[in-house]
């Protein structure tokens, strides 16, 4: 079963490093699978999609990194529970296809816990509620370690969103536990949760 490292609230480039300097542990197998969790001041990051950077409206004096997981732009900022799965990919788990319906699973049950109906969308990747994503899935792969990873929005001030089209769509799509419950969850409870779930979904990873 994944570790579980948590990082507190972290600038994103210093994640990064943390993230980097796991994945290479855990490829030379001097370190287990981990779950790496934080909360990011305000960052947009942009991922490898052609033409990502075009999805860039208005981002004033908020920083931009370009980063080597899938997907396009997106935000992270307080309010939103962030997990970085560092993850040996074995046997039947080397499909990240499947490691990425299993992110999906651990978002869609831990809103299912706090009374959200959630699920997903066929076209885009993530957990959505009442037509709106509610977290964001991205990851890389190096070697069969998997980095990047899930951004759950908990009470994340969506105003961000409008200053670009997150993953090319409308920021309209994007939502947040606190907006669709009309209040903001105990985040120590939405985070014991989703790690539960991760863990629960993940227990056999990296197990030769």
């Amino acid at each position: 079963m994944p570790l579980v490292k948590h990082l507190g609230k972290l600038p994103y480039r210093e994640a990064w490093t943390i993230q980097r300097q796991t994945q290479e542990a855990v490829i030379a197998e001097e370190a287990e699978s981990t779950f790496l969790v934080v909360e990011h001041p305000p960052v947009y990051t942009l991922g490898r999609r052609r033409l990502a950077e075009s999805n860039l409206i208005d981002v004033g004096d908020v920083e931009v990194v370009e980063v080597e997981r899938g997907g396009d732009v997106t935000f992270h900022g307080p309010g939103q529970l962030v997990v970085y799965p560092i993850l040996r990919l074995t046997d039947d788990w080397k499909d990240l296809h499947r490691v990425l319906r299993g992110l999906e699973d651990a978002a869609i049950r831990t809103c299912e816990d706090f009374g959200l109906t959630a699920g997903r969308d066929e076209r885009n990747t993530g957990a959505w509620v009442n037509q709106r994503k509610i977290c964001a899935i991205g990851i890389g792969c190096r070697k069969w370690v998997t980095w990047h990873g899930m951004a759950l929005n908990v009470s994340t001030d969506l105003n961000y969103f409008k200053r670009i089209h997150p993953c090319g769509m409308d920021a309209d799509l994007v939502t947040s536990m606190a907006r669709e419950l009309n209040e903001t969850p105990p985040w120590n409870l939405i985070q014991t949760k989703l790690l539960l779930h991760l863990q629960s979904i993940f227990e056999t990873i990296d197990q030769d």
